[in-house]
Formats: C-alpha cells, structure tokens, sequence
C-alpha cells in the first residue's frame, strides 16, 4: 500500500513511541495508527536505542503495507557543524525511507528538509514552543502541517487552538506518558550542569533530584506521569486534533502496548461506560508513575508534583514496593504485585549511589518474602523503592515474533543509487568582514529609578525592558522608539488578546524595536515597515540554516542561544544573513515552568546534594528557576566582536536577599555543547 493509498483512522490517530523495533512491533499489534521514532543522531531520546537506516526502511515498508505511518523526530537543536549531516541524513530518508513526516524542533531542520526535497510532511515538536494561536499562522509560513502542543495546556485553550488552526494544518496533543516541570523548550537546567542540553537529546534529568531549602528536602520538580485517560473523550469533537501522541521512547514494548490498547479504546468505545472502565484497567497495567490530568481541567488542576501516594514517589516505572533490611548486595524485599519472571526492576533513583536494575528470575506472589541479588557494591538503604519497569509477558512476546516474522519476509528494502556521502546541502556561509558598532542592550523587568526609559548615554547601552502593562505605563510616549521591547518567551492562548493589546499600545506610542522570544511572535506583527525585529535568546538560534528561515520571517536581527560553547559561537557569524547577539552577562534562567514550585518560598534560595544553588521568581503566570551564579562572557567579548557579534546584552536581574551570589560562570564557553 502506498502512502497515498493510506486511509485515516475514522477518529484522531493513536500515535505511539517506538524507541527500538520492540517497541514499534508491540505499538501496530495494539493498534496504534502511527508511531514515532528516533536515530542514531539528531533525536531529543539520544538515550533510546534507536534505529539505524535498514531497520527503519524495513520498518516503514512493513507499517505502510498496513496502512499506518512512521514519523521521523529530527527534534534537535542544529550546531552550525551539524547542517551537512543533517541534510545528508534527510536526503537519504527521503531517497530511501520515504517516512510520512520529520518531527523538527529547530527552524534550521524546515530549512534542510526543504533543500533536500522531503516529500512528507513537517511537524513542529513540542520543543519548539507553538503555545498560543497566532503562533500557527508563522508555523505553517515555515511549511509545517502540523503543530505538537504543549502538556501544560488546558482543555479550553486547546479548545482556542484548534479554532484558530488555519487550513492545511492540524495538531497534535499528549494523552500520556512523562511530564517536565519545564516547558518544553523553556528548560536549559541540563545544559547548566555542563553541555547535555535537553534541546539536544541529551538530559540528565536535574528535576527529578533532590533539593534543599532551610531544612525541607524533596524532589521538588519531580513529575507524575500526565494521564488523561477518560478525559480525552473531550477532545473527539475538536476537529484539527488529528493525533494522540504516547509519550514514552525509552519505555519497552509492554508499556507501549497497553497503553496503545487503552486510548485506542478510549477513541472507538470511549462513550460506553463499560469501554472507559476496562481501559482504565488495562492503562494501570502499562507500568507506569502516578498519574496527573495536571492543568487539563481548568475548573480542576493539579500540581503535577504532587502524588496522590503518602510516599510521593515519581520514579520511572510501577512501584512495586521497598527495600527491608539487608547487606551488601542481598536486600529484603515484599513486592505489592505479583512478580512474573523476567520482569525487569529499578532499584531507587538515578542520583543514588545503590541505583541499578535487576531481573526477576522466577514468580513471585505479592506480599511474599524475597532477596533480590543486586550488583556488587549496590546496597540500598532500607525503604529504598524499588520500580516495575518492563515484564516479559509470554503472550506478548509470541505477538511480537509473529510480528518480527511479517516484517522480516517482506522484500529486502530497495536503497537509491544516489551517492549522498560527499553532499553538503546549501552553503550558508557569509565571507567578508562583519561592519557595524556594536551595541549594548540592559534588560530590565523594570524601569531603574529616576531613569525615565532614556538610554545610558554614558556607556552607549540600550534601555531594554520587559514588555508588560507596567513598562509600557511608565515610559514617556517620546521615548518609546528609543527602547528594545521584549516579549516573554511563553505567551499561553488565554493570554494572547493581551498580548496583542500591549503590542499594539506599543506601537500607537512609537516603539519600533521588538525581540521576539520565539519565532512565532513575528506573527503579531505581520509586515508593518519601519520595525526592527529581532529573535531573542529564548529562540534557541544556532546555525546557519535557522537564521535563514528567521530572515524569511522578517527579523532582522538575532540574539544566539547562551548554551553554546566557545566553538559554535564563534564559528555562528560566518552562517548569519542577520545581525548576531550574545548575552554577555546576567542570570539566564536554568528553565521556565507554568507551574508553582511548593513548598519551596521565593525569598530563599535552594541546593542540589552537589550545592549547585538555584532561586526562583514568578512573572505573570510562569515561574522563572535561575542559578546562583549569573552567566558572564565578559571576557570574551573581544573574541566575539572579532567573530561578528554586534549586539551584546546584559540581563539585569536581582536575586532574593537570602540568596548568596559567590562567582559567575561563563556557562558551556570551555566544556561546549554536547
């Protein structure tokens, strides 16, 4: 069956994770419609096994004879050294794989895909930060289809969203699987822990750690699992919600296929009672966290934080119980359920020195007395939990070899003759000198006292300010035009008339400078003459090919994204079309979240067991974390005049009284970006 001939599930499609081929055999056998899946490069689950290009052409044959799809995620942040393996790797999709759609996170991967002649389609992930209707319009400019909502929204604003949908376009929303504290796409914290950004695939996963303030410990950012379980039945009658989506490429292919099972039911028979009942049966064997419906109820919301279990665990996977006592590596243990055998367990949390993982070898009925045989030199303490990640089910494995056997008599996939090895796709690279003075942007949330908006004469900076109603209240209306007006970097569909309120006061009073803190705000603007538009540090800009796609946007100019390392910035300017910045120096935030962080209070600051210290404000209805030691490039700037930066930034930012500010950090200047 070929991808035209391919029909659409009656309702939205069940859109799986596929982290190996396990996983994406177990995801058609419960009847999911589509799965997504990464590689060995460029994928936001480095950590999952992955596919290589044989497996997933083999793959991709075996789902289209089935009439189901399979999504590409290229959902990275692109380095200015990534954009020929990039476009390579996309051509060679196309020539060989032929996948329905990438998954893209970074402008950059639109720009490539366009360039290498992909024919499918272009879905903009999560990460890239599409929150608020207008949003879709600057999407779609870019040639996306479809856009993968944020988890943080609710039932109403997804509700705005699919109004606002424009035509030839739909979206995708998340019905389960794991929750960050953080936006998607709002969250540097990993990469603050020393370049494995999460925006490249590779988090270590500083929010499910313990924290410290004034004598309360706790994993303070440590999510349930989102679960809307019989609550997706409301969204079946918004019609450019086209998809599902699963969360889960590092689960295997037991957890993929019950809760395949349980939403594909919730869809077909989620009316009847009976129906919602036995899905709600078969998700609680997937093995998962406690689950949330979080924000999705407006009237109704929950922290995500906070289990409704007295022991608050949030590891990954089913608790199945706690360590008893125990020496070395022989620990007492009374599972909760029954163990089968093989049936995989985790022991504690990643960030504890006992953590590991161990496999069952025989049953074990719940409740009774067990030893479990850990690695040499793992000994829990007792009441350690210990997680049901994985089981082997014999049926489920015959399912799975059935399916292993199908796939593998299909014919050997076909490979195009074309040889890609020595192509580097279009060259963005801009020789010559860079001309220009440079300029010096303070940002500020508000007006420095008896300042008046005025610029600083004295050292030639650039008042910047927050846009808000305070700023726009307290600046003289002559002085509008002299000022750099910055947009948040989340503007949430119930917050977007105001947003557009303030812009066009704005504008009536004669601000003509503007940093957008995604790409997508250049929607508010259209294509009024006489603006100067810049994308803003939280664009997360890093290579060539993004900033061409931001020039097709109308900005003009570009602030890089504080995460690179010293080699990236300098090699950034030599792919610009537009005028390149930097944030020289200031608290950038480690992330940005829509939810609360309790207990913890905001005059104090908190620590991590290795005493990286951080504190936290609220603005408007998001949460701003920020290191105790603010970012300062200084030192740099002449390397970074001489590569070609010219506007140079300085966020002004002030932290709590109880906070002790003791050195600065100059970021991923010297360890880089993983």
């Amino acid at each position: 069956m070929s991808q035209q001939e391919q029909t659409a599930p009656a309702g939205p499609e069940i859109l799986a994770p596929a982290g190996d081929m396990p996983a994406a055999l177990a995801a058609f056998a419960a009847g999911a419609d589509a799965v997504y899946l990464g590689l060995k490069h460029f994928s936001a689950r480095m950590q999952a096994e992955n596919f290589s290009l044989t497996d997933l052409a083999r793959l991709t044959d075996f789902a289209h004879t089935e009439g189901k799809r399979v999504y590409v995620a290229m959902n990275t942040l692109l380095k200015p050294g990534d954009l020929g393996a990039a476009f390579r790797l996309i051509r060679r999709l196309e020539l060989d794989v032929h996948p329905d759609a990438l998954i893209l996170q970074d402008p950059g991967t639109a720009e490539l895909a366009r360039a290498a002649g992909f024919s499918g389609e272009l879905h903009f992930s999560t990460l890239a930060n599409v929150t608020h209707p207008k949003a879709l319009e600057a999407v779609q400019a870019l040639g996306g289809s479809r856009a993968i909502l944020p988890r943080e929204l609710t039932v109403d604003e997804v509700r705005q969203m699919d109004a606002a949908c424009p035509s030839g376009m739909d979206l995708e929303i998340f019905v389960h699987g794991a929750l960050c504290w953080c936006v998607s796409g709002r969250c540097w914290w990993s990469g603050y822990m020393g370049g494995k950004s999460g925006l490249r695939g590779r988090c270590v996963q500083p929010c499910r750690r313990v924290y410290t303030q004034k004598g309360k410990e706790g994993r303070f950012f440590s999510c349930m699992d989102l679960s809307l379980d019989a609550l997706a039945r409301l969204l079946l009658d918004l019609p450019r919600i086209r998809s599902w989506k699963i969360e889960g490429r590092k689960k295997g292919p037991h957890y993929v296929y019950y809760a395949v099972s349980a939403y594909r039911l919730l869809r077909d028979e989620g009316h009847e009672a009976a129906a919602r009942k036995e899905a709600l049966s078969i998700l609680s064997m997937a093995l998962g966290r406690p689950g949330t419906r979080s924000r999705f109820l407006p009237q109704k919301m929950f922290l995500p934080t906070t289990s409704p279990e007295k022991d608050g665990t949030t590891g990954s996977g089913f608790l199945a119980g706690k360590t008893g006592k125990g020496g070395s590596s022989k620990v007492e243990f009374r599972p909760r359920l029954d163990l089968l055998p093989k049936d995989y367990l985790r022991v504690g949390y990643e960030d504890e020195p006992w953590h590991c993982t161990v496999s069952i070898p025989k049953w074990v009925p719940k409740g009774a007395a067990f030893t479990l045989s850990l690695p040499r030199g793992k000994s829990p303490k007792p009441g350690t939990p210990v997680f049901l990640i994985d089981r082997k089910e014999p049926e489920l494995l015959s399912l799975l070899e059935d399916r292993a056997k199908a796939l593998m008599s299909l014919p050997e996939p076909k490979k195009s003759a074309e040889d890609t090895a020595s192509q580097t796709g279009p060259s963005y690279a801009r020789p010559g000198r860079v001309e220009g003075r440079s300029v010096e942007i303070r940002l500020r949330s508000s007006l420095p006292s008896g300042r008046g908006g005025k610029a600083d004469v004295k050292s030639g900076a650039i008042q910047g300010l927050w846009l808000s109603p305070g700023a726009l209240n307290a600046v003289s209306a002559t002085l509008f035009g002299r000022i750099s007006w910055w947009l948040p970097p989340v503007i949430w569909p119930d917050e977007e008339e105001t947003w557009e309120r303030h812009i066009h006061k704005a504008l009536r009073d004669g601000a003509r400078r503007f940093v957008c803190n995604t790409p997508w705000q250049a929607a508010f603007f259209g294509k009024k003459e006489g603006l100067e538009l810049t994308a803003g540090p939280m664009c997360n800009v890093a290579n060539g090919a993004a900033l061409a796609a931001l020039a097709d946007l109308g900005f003009s100019a570009a602030v890089v994204a504080p995460e690179l390392g010293e080699e990236d910035f300098l090699a950034l300017p030599g792919q610009s079309p537009l005028t390149l910045g930097v944030v020289l120096s200031g608290f950038w935030p480690v992330g940005i979240s829509r939810h609360s962080p309790d207990p913890l209070q905001d005059k104090d600051g908190f620590v991590s067991p290795k005493g990286e210290g951080f504190w936290y404000k609220r603005y408007g209805k998001n949460t701003w974390v920020y290191p105790d030691r603010p970012l300062d490039l200084s030192a740099r700037r002449g390397a970074l005049e001489r590569a070609g930066y010219r506007v140079f930034v300085h966020m002004d930012e002030h932290p709590p009284r109880g906070v002790e500010v003791a050195r600065t950090s100059e970021y991923n200047w010297e360890v880089g970006l993983l």
